[in-house]
């Protein structure tokens, strides 16, 4: 029991992994909130339904997805279950990359050509800084640190 406590809460005191555990988590609480809640702009969960299966995504794959970017986020903000967090932070990011992104190539649409989306560049990014925490775990000032601390 003890070894899973530390395979998923243990951290070092790292700085570094604080801003990387907080930036994330603030870029996915806000577009899971736009979807869940409808804040900040957003249309809400319903809204989000209904785009999403013009995607084929099943509903509750859709919900889950939303709860995942929303309530991951803020499980990264306090840097609690940060590893569990991240893990599924970077499947939804997958997810979105083969399902929208990976067909419209690497860069952004900085243009806004007509037609034509996002690629998948900022996706790679955000999985790059998850995959950081779900490796390292959560950093200084976290929760996760508290319940099992590594190193001084």
């Amino acid at each position: 029991m003890e070894d899973l406590v530390g395979l998923v809460f243990a951290t070092y005191p790292s700085w570094s992994h604080l801003v990387v555990r907080v930036g994330l988590g603030i870029i996915f609480f806000a577009h899971g909130a736009q979807k869940v809640f409808g804040w900040f702009g957003g249309h809400g969960l319903k809204a989000t339904i209904a785009g999403f299966r013009q995607m084929n995504v099943p509903p509750g794959a859709t919900v889950l997805a939303a709860f995942i970017e929303c309530f991951g986020g803020l499980a990264m903000i306090v840097g609690f279950l940060a590893r569990p967090s991240g893990l599924g932070l970077i499947v939804v990011m997958l997810v979105a990359v083969a399902k929208v992104h990976g067909r419209n190539g690497f860069f952004l649409n900085f243009t806004m050509t007509p037609g034509k989306g996002h690629g998948y560049e900022f996706n790679l990014a955000l999985i790059a800084m998850a995959l950081s925490i779900v490796i390292g775990g959560a950093g200084a000032l976290s929760i996760d640190r508290i319940i099992a601390p590594l190193g001084e």
